[in-house]
């Protein structure tokens, strides 16, 4: 007699979902590498936008906003006097900037920190950890997540490149 089945065996099913499941073994680590690396882009597109009011504040005022009176790291590599972005943003917002960010990515506070005489500035995101190191070495590219992103004077001193960790 003849058996006329019209389902699946259940080897056929467990090769199947074998499949998805290597799929998405290899789809998951790239996909939170890829979260990871838009928070970065969004965390220096804010920094750009928030250097764009501190300069335009600089040409209308001849001098960078006060941080609340901090004063301006001796080496770009140490942040004494740093200040959360919320006080620089009653400067800038909303003349230079309508909306101010406050944060980064991760949602942690930017840092700003400008010299006594207001003739330079830095805006520091702590990156994907939220700590903001003493020291950030090499100034340059960087290929960790957990690196401080560094916008000072118009450039990024410190900034993500190349394959992240």
């Amino acid at each position: 007699m003849k058996r006329n089945s019209k389902g699946f065996t259940l080897i056929e099913l467990l090769i199947v979902v074998a499949i998805i499941g290597i799929i998405v073994a290899i789809a998951i680590p790239n996909l939170l590498n890829a979260i990871q690396r838009a928070k970065q882009r969004r965390t220096m597109g804010d920094q750009r936008s928030i250097a764009t009011a501190i300069e335009s504040y600089g040409v209308d005022f001849n001098r960078y906003p006060a941080a609340a009176g901090y004063t301006w790291p001796t080496t770009l590599g140490t942040y004494p006097g740093v200040t959360v972005s919320g006080k620089l943003a009653g400067y800038v917002s909303p003349t230079y900037i309508r909306v101010c960010p406050l944060s980064d990515g991760w949602s942690s506070w930017f840092l700003v920190t400008v010299d006594s005489n207001g003739q330079n500035y830095a805006l520091i995101s702590a990156g994907k950890d939220g700590l903001a190191t003493t020291q950030p070495s090499p100034f340059g590219a960087t290929t960790d997540f957990n690196a401080d992103i560094v916008f000072s004077n118009g450039q990024f001193v410190n900034y993500p490149e190349g394959v992240q960790n």
